[in-house]
């Protein structure tokens, strides 16, 4: 009878053991390193100052809608930002797109910073864009906001061999962001 007991505490202890073994080896829960969220709006160009000549939005009325990719690295105050600006002009009547890949930083106090480098779509001009933004949290939405950003789009643009133009603009984007 004490063989039987023996044997029945060594089953038991093995049993344990590999219970013991199993849940050691089981991988840890999986947790993302880097949190992806995004952005869509619009974007109002109020005044630009292009050789010399200044123009608002009455002169030539053009309206922008920004969207875009925003991957952050948990715990960092800096994010990815890949954007893209389709935009439609009045006069001459076109549509444009612009991609603009930038930094954005958390500033604290609601407040985010960055820039963004742009390349326009089929065009010959590039530049950057340095931009201030606010945001509102949205009752009930943990990570949603509401956020109005002044942007600065500088370009350089070569319309004809020989030609360079170089343009600065104060725009206004309101968007929200998830």
């Amino acid at each position: 009878m004490k063989e039987k007991s023996v044997s029945r505490c060594t089953r038991w202890a093995i049993a344990a053991l590999a219970v013991a073994a199993f849940a050691i080896a089981l991988p840890e829960q999986a947790r993302a390193q880097n949190s992806v969220g995004g952005h869509i709006g619009v974007v109002f160009p109020l005044v630009t100052r292009a050789d010399g000549v200044t123009t608002n939005i009455g002169d030539n009325f053009t309206v922008g809608f920004p969207m875009g990719i925003t991957i952050k690295r948990d715990g960092s105050k800096m994010a990815f930002d890949l954007e893209f600006v389709p935009a439609i002009q009045d006069r001459p009547r076109r549509v444009n797109l612009t991609v603009h890949p930038g930094l954005v930083w958390d500033l604290g106090h609601n407040f985010a910073g960055g820039v963004r480098v742009a390349f326009d779509v089929n065009q010959t001009s590039w530049g950057f864009t340095p931009l201030l933004a606010y945001g509102w949290s949205i009752k009930g939405h943990k990570n949603n906001k509401i956020f109005l950003e002044f942007d600065l789009p500088v370009r350089f643009a070569k319309p004809a061999p020989g030609d360079n133009v170089s343009s600065v603009t104060a725009a206004i984007h309101l968007g929200t962001a998830f």
